[in-house]
């Protein structure tokens, strides 16, 4: 005898068998039971739910030699005949290959046929939306007036394809996704009839890879079977199917609340140098956030959305609190985005790792970027009678106010300036493009002297404004702790020669090297 499938092996034969779907087998067996049974079904759903079974189980209690019945017999001619998909009036259709005109004309001569066994003569017709509009039109007159001996059974992945007079004329059932619980508990009872040795853990990875679908779950552990002849453990479904560790995904967002971004950039590089589909682990990423957010949002009183093991519940609302609602929303947001970009760049590294940037690194500068974002509000407001505006106060950063102040020279400036530059442009863009082509030349007194070039007129005016002026000088202050004034300057040749020994440093300190000599202009 061939070898069945287990999705063919373990095919529920009677309504109580079909798992997740009570809300539609409920109904039928109450139709069957009360005798008010309609001419049309319509039985709509995601792939791999039990879509196509219940409408066999359905035929089945309609031409059982019992029936019409609930529980169908299983042995009698008819119902052999159908579970082997061999019975004469019930006819299974595939709608994507017979959606023609033609074979809906051919369907209408043959309905006219009493059942050569049965009952009923029953039209099992699979993904009918692919039906094109001159079959469904065919198709209209019969559902309309159908003899009495013909039942319909229309199932299909996407109900809003069908004509709306088509569904007007059928009674609707929705399938829904089954709950990975549900799919664990059927794959124990799969795993014990075929003698499998599977870790608990593994089942639950194969019914969160499935996504809903009984079927998927089936063909992923017979799959797995065949991969592994002993115990199947958590390192078989992993390299099998290129899934990412829970414990990965823990770790990551760990280390993203930590906001270490090193620690991040790594593991996102294990994850491709190991062969991850990346896709994968983004939808998987998303989905655990998406855990965390209703975590955050109702704790333990939402614990029911978590479609997740106990053990696994209790990580998801331990970690939550590591978050605020906010920057959960913001990660899911970005990572979708990331989707996005990555059908443009057909690659999903750069834009995984640029989420990773963003969400380490956008609130290491926040306090310094609020408390300059008041600067400039101040420095913005009219003058009435004060003759300027000065910075608030800030506090001391590195050092009590008791302690010394250490002294300031041009090798501090140089050491800083790289990082001054990038905090201007998280605040304003333009000011730190200006300061991009300036030199720090003359620290004299805590006025410090910034050279431009000579066609830089027009920087040096937009730098002089008051409220870049004091952006430039708080950032001053919150980098160094010192209050330092700025002078802008037009500068020659000789002026910037006579600081040599700073442009030196300053070509140390930035791996750089002059590329051009600024003219004489006077200032």
């Amino acid at each position: 005898m061939s070898y069945l499938v287990f999705a063919r092996k373990y095919r529920p034969l009677n309504f109580d068998d079909v798992v997740g779907q009570e809300h539609v087998t409920t109904t039928l067996k109450n139709a069957i039971k009360t005798s008010r049974l309609a001419h049309a079904y319509l039985f709509a759903g995601p792939r791999g739910i039990g879509k196509t079974s219940c409408a066999r189980i359905l035929a089945k209690s309609l031409d059982c030699q019992n029936g019409p019945t609930v529980s169908p017999c299983n042995k009698c001619d008819s119902c052999l005949e159908i579970n082997e998909s061999r019975s004469m009036d019930v006819i299974e259709i595939d709608g994507a290959s017979n959606r023609g005109i033609d074979e809906i004309r051919a369907l209408r001569e043959n309905v006219k046929f009493s059942p050569t066994r049965g009952r009923f003569k029953i039209y099992i017709i699979d993904e009918v939306h692919m039906l094109t509009p001159e079959a469904f039109n065919a198709l209209l007159k019969t559902l309309e007036e159908p003899p009495e001996h013909v039942k319909f059974i229309f199932a299909t992945t996407a109900p809003h394809k069908i004509l709306p007079t088509i569904l007007s004329r059928c009674q609707r059932f929705d399938f829904r996704h089954i709950p990975v619980l549900k799919i664990i508990a059927k794959l124990e009872e799969i795993a014990k009839a075929e003698k499998l040795s599977v870790d608990k853990e593994v089942l639950f990875l194969i019914a969160k890879a499935a996504s809903g679908s009984l079927r998927d779950a089936e063909s992923i552990l017979d799959q797995l079977s065949s991969f592994s002849k002993e115990r199947i453990d958590v390192d078989t479904i992993y390299s099998l199917l290129g899934m990412v560790e829970e414990d990965f995904i823990f770790e990551l967002t760990q280390v993203l609340a930590q906001k270490n971004g090193i620690a991040a950039m790594k593991l996102v590089d294990k994850l491709i140098n190991e062969g991850k589909d990346i896709n994968q682990f983004i939808d998987s990423f998303i989905e655990h956030f998406r855990n965390l957010m209703v975590a955050r949002i109702g704790g333990k009183l939402l614990e029911g959305l978590l479609d997740l093991p106990d053990e696994l519940k209790e990580e998801i609302l331990k970690q939550s609190q590591s978050f605020s609602l906010k920057q959960i929303l913001n990660t899911i947001e970005l990572l979708v985005s990331a989707k996005e970009m990555g059908r443009v760049l057909d690659s999903l590294r750069i834009p995984l790792e640029m989420v990773i940037a963003k969400l380490t690194y956008v609130k290491e500068v926040d306090g310094q970027v609020n408390k300059i974002e008041e600067v400039i509000r101040a420095a913005e407001q009219p003058v009435k009678n004060n003759p300027a505006v000065l910075p608030p106060k800030s506090e001391p950063v590195n050092n009590p106010a008791d302690s010394p102040v250490p002294s300031l020279g041009l090798e501090n400036i140089s050491s800083v300036w790289n990082e001054f530059i990038h905090r201007i442009g998280k605040i304003r863009m333009s000011v730190a493009t200006y300061l991009s082509e300036a030199v720090p030349f003359k620290l004299e007194k805590n006025i410090l002297s910034i050279g431009l070039p000579k066609d830089a007129k027009f920087h040096k005016e937009a730098l002089e404004r008051k409220e870049n002026r004091a952006i430039i000088e708080e950032t001053f202050k919150q980098l160094l702790n010192r209050d330092i004034k700025v002078d802008f300057k037009v500068t020659d040749d000789k002026k910037v020669n006579d600081h040599e020994p700073f442009i030196k440093s300053a070509l140390d300190a930035f791996k750089g090297k002059v590329i051009n000599q600024w003219h004489n202009h006077q200032d």
